[in-house]
């Protein structure tokens, strides 16, 4: 039961409303919303909060040892499910903690809302420990932050942040006193809104189709938010007869093996598409914002289709936007396109490029050497996992390496993609397995990431989640180490002192291997397939620097 006047007498009241307390109203609220878990770390500002937690059972609580942690968990949930993530923390360091994560959430556009304690009523504005103005301090994450002062502002208040989370898809937040979580308040709360995609008239769908069959050489640019149109796009990539490339972090949305296409575009891509794709006359692009300079066409017609109008002509130069869900705008261009015959000298450059860089990666996936080579393990990795499996990367250049050599079918990717921050791999796993437990979730790290997080891995132990974490060390921060030297610069501060990995990982409970060649590796994903723990393995990696590294 949530936390009401009377737990023993009926809710309602003669005018058929519930009573609440501030702390009970705001988990119903969640409750209705869809809200299944928060992520948090305790403090005395929230206690409040938590009881109210604890009396109920509709939502549960799962503790973390980091704020930092409970908000990537937070912004990984509400990426790999469109759904809200919600996360709590303490006044003052617990708020700043969450900052990481909030970021990670606010440039890759998850719905999150986190909720703060706040010093009591009557000692705002004063000396009392912790108290900052904790609206300054997630400004520029946050477009709605309030602090609220009075029970029956807390619905009000929560509309609000839900509405900006949701249909922006961003971060709001919330700061309330320690003392008003519970009071009682007259406040009711909100049914979940009904949100409707606008609908593209046939006169735009008609300009469409003119650029379309115009193109000499087509392109369509997949994005992440593509997932639900994958079948569609392939079936319109064969029909236009135009090469597909993928946007940073889009491994997964269309298959490796279709024969139109060519990777991802950019860092941690395909090098040879570079010049395909600015040559292109006509670029379709598909639920992303990715148009990185130096890889991207200067005079090509550019079709963007978003479900948010915010989107549209954000990073890519669009000569027509659309907005509307993919799978609704993309059939009626299939339709419209049955009678087009595709550009046959084009289809042949399309097949040399995906036939050359097939070969290409082939090679450095068959590497075998003591290190392992970074390639030979994203083979190993790829060979013992399912199709529908769940892939968390962590930042750096393990993941740069998984996005170059793992040759997808359908599964699906967790990433930081524009906040970057290491330390993400972890907690987005949790996430992952705690959202979807039937499936197979492997975190891909470095060893800089892992150690960033390392506390957290009680927390798989915790909650049961068994997960696998591959850990590719090489005792350096590769990236920062390789970008360094590329800028005639003498590398200070990448060289990383770690501990035993697999020992420190056995010792919160885990299954761990220490692997330094591909026999090794191959027989110890095997065994992390049934295991009923989570499973971690510290992979010896060889320092072979990223090919694609160039002087910016």
């Amino acid at each position: 039961m949530l936390n009401t006047v009377d737990n023993h007498v009926s809710n309602k009241t003669p005018s058929n409303l519930q009573h609440f307390t501030v702390a009970g109203l705001i988990l119903e609220q969640l409750r209705i919303l869809g809200v299944e878990r928060i992520y948090g770390v305790v403090g005395d500002a929230v206690f409040g909060l938590m009881d109210a937690i604890a009396k109920q059972e509709s939502i549960s609580f799962k503790a973390v040892r980091h704020e930092s942690v409970a908000a990537l968990m937070a912004s990984a949930e509400a990426k790999l499910t469109g759904r809200l993530g919600v996360c709590i923390a303490q006044m003052g360091p617990g708020l700043a903690n969450l900052i990481n994560g909030l970021g990670d959430a606010y440039l890759d556009k998850a719905p999150v809302l986190a909720i703060s304690g706040q010093a009591p009523l009557n000692k705002i504005g004063t000396y009392y420990k912790q108290y900052i103005n904790q609206q300054m301090l997630v400004h520029a994450l946050s477009p709605y932050s309030q602090l609220i002062v009075h029970p029956d502002a807390v619905i009000d208040s929560l509309k609000q942040a839900v509405h900006t989370s949701v249909l922006h898809r961003t971060v709001s937040h919330l700061s309330i006193p320690e003392d008003l979580f519970a009071k009682l308040t007259t406040a009711q709360p909100f049914e979940r809104p009904d949100i409707s995609l606008p609908l593209t008239g046939s006169e735009v769908l008609q300009q469409i189709l003119h650029r379309l069959r115009s193109a000499k050489k087509p392109m369509i640019l997949v994005g992440n938010g593509a997932r639900a149109a994958q079948e569609w796009i392939q079936t319109l990539a064969e029909i236009w007869g135009c090469g597909i490339a993928l946007s940073y972090g889009a491994t997964g949305i269309i298959p490796d093996a279709n024969p139109w296409m060519l990777s991802g575009l950019g860092e941690g891509g395909n090098p040879l598409l570079t010049e395909m794709f600015q040559h292109a006359d006509v670029v379709l692009s598909i639920e992303t914002s990715w148009w990185p300079d130096g890889y991207v066409p200067h005079a090509a017609q550019v079709i963007q289709v978003a479900k948010h109008q915010a989107d549209v002509g954000a990073a890519v130069p669009v000569d027509i936007g659309v907005v509307g869900d993919p799978v609704s705008i993309i059939p009626p261009l299939i339709e419209g396109l049955k009678d087009h015959v595709p550009n046959q000298a084009w289809l042949v450059q399309i097949q040399q490029c995906k036939q050359a860089w097939s070969v290409q990666t082939e090679v450095e996936r068959n590497h075998s050497s003591s290190p392992l080579h970074p390639a030979s393990v994203i083979q190993q990795i790829e060979h013992n996992m399912d199709e529908d499996a769940i892939i968390a990367l962590d930042e750096g250049d393990a993941t740069l390496w998984f996005l170059r050599n793992f040759r997808a079918k359908r599964q699906q990717i967790l990433l930081s993609n524009r906040w970057r921050t290491m330390g993400f791999g972890l907690p987005a796993a949790m996430s992952a397995k705690l959202c979807s437990p039937e499936k197979q979730v492997i975190c891909i790290t470095g060893d800089g990431g892992l150690g960033m997080v390392m506390a957290d891995l009680i927390t798989a132990i915790r909650y049961n989640l068994p997960i696998t974490v591959v850990v590719f060390n090489n005792g350096t921060l590769q990236m920062e180490r390789d970008k360094m030297f590329i800028k005639g610069l003498q590398p200070e501060g990448t060289e990383l002192t770690n501990p035993d990995f697999a020992m420190v990982a056995e010792a919160c409970g885990w299954h761990a291997y220490r692997v330094n060649n591909n026999e090794h590796l191959n027989e110890a994903l095997k065994q992390s397939r049934t295991s009923g723990k989570p499973v971690l393995l510290d992979v010896s990696i060889a320092r072979i620097p990223y090919p694609d590294f160039t002087l910016q």
